[in-house]
């Protein structure tokens, strides 16, 4: 089954992004950094989520994001499926962070159970295909407007969302151009999806 070793943001300040994530959030090896000037602007089409067991926890990391620099483009609240909040980082990635728990059930941690890449696509459907025909198997389908892919005991999950929806998740415009500043790691690349998303395979990635 295909996994997702790692994504790599490609920041204009790599220390100060690195000082950032390694305050805010602490991701190891699951979050890398490289040194860009690629042009971008407005939305880059995906977002980053960490999923964690309660709302303390949301609290927690929103918390530390918002004092490492982060901008608070939704405050974390109750909602119909649970609990979560929504970041900009300094480097203009946007952070979903969310707890299907509405409730507490002890001391808050900064613990994170899954973290999640979005992508937002012009196609869901045609998205899913490509990537099953590049090896990912579907884990969670809903019609054209969702699906989440099955990707192993990697520590990354995938899922694709349409590109407006997703903006409207995040709080922001849906427009946006230039680079979309990421670069996925796994053992199913290298290709370049129909949005533009960039994949590598591990091997090359260690080399860079």
């Amino acid at each position: 089954m295909t996994s997702i070793a790692s994504v790599t943001l490609e920041v204009a300040d790599l220390a100060a992004a690195d000082r950032f994530y390694s305050t805010a959030f602490g991701l190891d090896d699951r979050l890398r950094l490289r040194a860009s000037e690629a042009p971008t602007s407005g939305f880059r089409g995906f977002t980053l989520s960490l999923v964690v067991s309660q709302p303390a926890d949301v609290d927690a990391l929103v918390d530390a994001a918002v004092q490492a620099g982060a901008t608070t483009l939704k405050p974390a609240a109750k909602s119909l499926w649970g609990y979560g909040g929504v970041v900009q980082a300094p480097d203009g990635t946007i952070w979903q962070i969310a707890s299907s728990s509405k409730k507490n059930t002890g001391p808050a941690t900064r613990q994170v159970d899954e973290f999640v890449l979005l992508l937002g696509v012009e196609d869901v459907k045609a998205g899913k295909q490509f990537y099953v025909d590049h090896g990912l198997a579907v884990g969670k389908s809903f019609g054209s407007k969702y699906v989440e892919f099955a990707t192993g005991p990697g520590p990354v999950k995938l899922a694709l969302y349409k590109r407006r929806g997703l903006a409207k998740v995040a709080g922001v415009s849906p427009e946006g151009t230039g680079s979309h500043r990421l670069t996925i790691t796994s053992d199913a690349g290298p290709f370049t999806d129909p949005d533009g998303f960039a994949w590598t395979m591990v091997s090359e990635d260690a080399s860079l």
